[in-house]
């Protein structure tokens, strides 16, 4: 692989745990590579660790949102997510993104968590029942790996978590690189905004303890109320974000143990190991999406390479977090790894402002598995497993289990 060859992004694997044989060669040879999104338009792809957190941390950088020359990510006309009104309505740098920041931020404290997960692990158990009932083999990920997170973020929003299908669908259009039309983004989109819109207006008249009712009076960087237009787009970020991510990530973290299952049987026999293998699991998935992109606006040097200004930068947090000069073995899925800086939730000021969410559902999710349904196993071979391709995040299609 050489610095003058381009690499279609993602880079294709048929292999649903496992990552592509080209990140390690990447690392070693071509850190800084050139790449070309399923828009067609060219971007520059890094891999290693150093680099990636060197990127996602420097303050200069944003996601290049409105900008003419960013790359696109999507194939069709508007470019997908990045580039949609949502991602346009909110304030992507400066003190109006920092202030966002610390308004939604609120709502993701460890002491909000804390407060969440007797509700959390109560829904966890009521979702196993459901399964108990039905008895198996069931889809993990229809089952208990989506309604979960999907019933915490819309309780925290004060939308009807009845409405999930709805929300799963506008998600994956939104998310969508290849898999939907143009056309069809757009109606999901529209449908979308519609929804959250009324959801606003009916919390304008009738507040209630949640976060879209507390933002109703807050006031942004200027000192003036939020509008509806970034009222809805928070929404409408907090519920695909909210759930989509950690639905994937139960499922593919029980993929993972399940796939050999001794691992499973590890942190069964020592139930303290739950914390740091949500941690290693989210350092191992090879199946994370698409990266993080930042806008480069000023020439800087990567790896010894020079980028010039104007260039689109995707940041692999998985593939750095394969790097075996941040991770001792780290092929190796290690459950007891300590410590563990990994970049899954990203680095800097655009780092995942819902993780201590996602690690207490995660933490919750494989707690309550293991306590309930100690003789889980896949009820098909690990190398049946399929990855969604087509969306900017790393999705199973499903997950068969048995008990």
């Amino acid at each position: 692989m050489t610095e003058s060859e381009i690499l279609s992004y993602p880079i294709p694997t048929d292999a649903a745990l496992e990552p592509p044989a080209e990140w390690a060669e990447l690392r070693s040879k071509c850190p800084v590579a050139h790449v070309r999104f399923a828009s067609g338009d060219p971007a520059t792809l890094v891999t290693r660790y150093d680099d990636v957190k060197a990127v996602l941390s420097d303050p200069r950088f944003g996601r290049g949102t409105g900008k003419e020359d960013a790359a696109r990510v999507a194939d069709t006309d508007d470019g997908g997510l990045f580039n949609s009104e949502m991602a346009t309505v909110l304030p992507q740098e400066g003190e109006g993104h920092l202030t966002w920041r610390r308004l939604v931020g609120k709502w993701f404290t460890a002491k909000r968590m804390a407060a969440l997960r007797p509700g959390i692990a109560a829904m966890a158990d009521q979702l196993v029942d459901s399964m108990i009932n039905r008895g198996g083999p069931v889809d993990l990920k229809a089952a208990f790996g989506f309604p979960l997170p999907v019933w915490v973020i819309c309780d925290m929003l004060g939308v009807p978590d009845s409405d999930r299908d709805k929300f799963s669908y506008w998600s994956d259009c939104m998310l969508s690189m290849t898999r939907y039309t143009q056309d069809e983004m757009v109606a999901a989109m529209t449908e979308f905004g519609t929804y959250m819109a009324h959801h606003v207006e009916l919390k304008r008249a009738n507040r209630g303890d949640d976060l879209l009712s507390e933002l109703i009076d807050a006031t942004d960087a200027d000192g003036q109320p939020l509008s509806t237009a970034v009222l809805v787009a928070t929404g409408q970020g907090l519920l695909v974000a909210g759930h989509e991510t950690t639905a994937n990530m139960i499922t593919k973290m029980v993929a993972m143990l399940l796939s050999d299952r001794s691992r499973w049987e590890q942190v069964l026999a020592d139930p303290k190991l739950v914390r740091s293998t949500v941690e290693e699991a989210l350092r191992y998935d090879a199946n994370a999406g698409f990266g993080m992109v930042r806008y480069i606006d000023m020439p800087i040097e990567l790896s010894g390479v020079a980028v010039a200004g104007g260039t689109t930068v995707v940041c692999s947090m998985a593939a750095a977090n394969r790097d075996e000069s941040a991770f001792a073995d780290a092929e190796t899925l290690d459950l007891s790894r300590s410590p563990n800086p990994h970049l899954a939730f990203g680095a800097g000021a655009h780092s995942c402002l819902g993780q201590a969410l996602a690690r207490t559902e995660l933490q919750v999710a494989l707690e309550t598995l293991l306590r309930r349904l100690p003789t889980l196993e896949l009820a098909v071979d690990a190398a049946e497993l399929v990855r969604v391709d087509g969306l900017a995040v790393g999705v199973l299609s499903e997950l068969p289990v048995r008990w």
